[in-house]
C-alpha cells in the first residue's frame, strides 16, 4: 500500500488527457489513490469504470459551483452545488469534497465573512450528514497564487472547523500554500491534528515536485505523522519531468517513515 495520492489534473498526464486512463497509469505504478478537481468536464461513467476496474480509491473531488461563500447572497446556490457535487462523490465512491471560502468581500468585516463562511459551511454539514462523505476546507496562499483569498491562514481554517463542530467538516490542509504564507506547520496545529482530514503537498517556492525547492519533506512529513495524521500525502504539483520520476524523491521519504514507523513494510 502507497501513502502517496496523485493529482490527476497535474500527474500521469503522459497517459492522455482521459482520466479514466489517468486512473489506469497510477494504478500501474503502484498508487491506490488519486484526486480530481473538477467534475462537469469529465466523463463520470468511465471514470467509474476505471476505478472499477483498477481497485483506486477517488479520494476528493471539488465542490461545484465554488463561489465566494464569504458573501451570504451565495449561499443557496452553494448548496444547491453540495447536493450536486455530493451526488457525484457518492455515484464514484470519493469520501471528500473540497470547498474554498473564496475571495474576500471588499468593505466587510472579516468578522462579518466568518460568520458567513461558518454558516453556510454548517448548513452544508448537515447536507451530508449519514453520507460517509466529509467535506474538507482548504487554505490557500494570498501571496502568490490567490491574492484576495478570505482563507490563507490554516490556524483560521482549523478555528472555522472547530466552530461548525461537525464530523462532516475537516481542514484539507494544503502544505505548500501554508508554507508559501511562511507557516510553522507544527506550532500552527498542534494538538488540532484531529480536525486536518487530508494533505497535500508541492515544494516552494514554484510548486513542482518534492525535493526541487527548499523544503526539507522528510522532516515535514515526519512532523505530521509524529502529530498523528494517519491519511494519504496529496501530491498536488507541477512536475518538472515525467510523473514517475518525478514522484521518486517523495516516495523514497514516504516510505521511510512508515516502515520506520511500523505502518507498511
Amino acid at each position: 500500500m502507497s501513502s502517496i495520492a496523485a493529482n490527476l489534473e497535474w500527474l500521469f498526464s503522459e497517459a492522455g488527457d482521459s482520466t479514466s486512463d489517468r486512473i489506469r497509469a497510477a494504478a500501474a505504478h503502484g498508487i491506490d489513490a488519486v484526486e480530481i478537481w473538477g467534475w462537469r468536464d469529465k466523463d463520470l461513467d468511465d471514470i467509474r469504470a476505471a476505478l472499477d476496474e483498477t481497485g483506486v480509491t477517488l479520494l476528493s473531488l471539488i465542490v461545484d459551483p465554488q463561489l465566494q461563500i464569504t458573501d451570504p447572497a451565495t449561499h443557496n446556490e452553494y448548496l444547491v452545488g453540495v447536493r450536486k457535487s455530493l451526488k457525484v462523490a457518492l455515484r464514484l465512491g470519493a469520501p471528500n469534497l473540497v470547498v474554498v471560502a473564496g475571495q474576500e468581500v471588499p468593505a466587510v468585516g472579516r468578522a462579518d465573512q466568518r460568520a458567513a463562511v461558518v454558516s453556510v459551511l454548517s448548513r452544508a454539514a448537515r447536507l451530508l450528514a449519514g453520507s460517509g462523505v466529509t467535506l474538507l476546507l482548504e487554505n490557500l496562499n494570498s501571496r502568490v497564487d490567490h491574492i484576495g483569498t478570505y482563507l490563507d491562514s490554516t490556524r483560521e481554517g482549523l478555528d472555522i472547523v472547530r466552530e461548525v463542530g461537525s464530523p462532516h467538516l475537516r481542514l484539507l490542509l494544503d502544505a505548500y500554500h501554508a508554507l508559501v504564507m511562511g507557516e510553522n506547520l507544527a506550532r500552527e496545529i498542534g494538538e488540532d491534528i484531529g480536525l486536518v482530514g487530508h494533505v497535500q503537498v508541492a515544494d516552494v517556492p514554484d510548486r513542482h515536485e518534492p525535493g526541487t525547492g527548499s523544503i526539507d519533506w522528510e522532516a515535514q512529513l515526519r512532523m505530521l505523522r509524529n502529530l498523528g495524521y494517519t491519511g494519504y500525502w496529496g501530491m498536488e504539483y507541477l512536475p518538472q519531468t515525467e510523473t514517475i520520476q518525478s514522484l521518486a524523491e517523495v516516495e523514497r521519504i514516504a516510505a521511510g517513515i512508515e516502515i520506520s514507523e511500523g505502518r507498511f513494510s
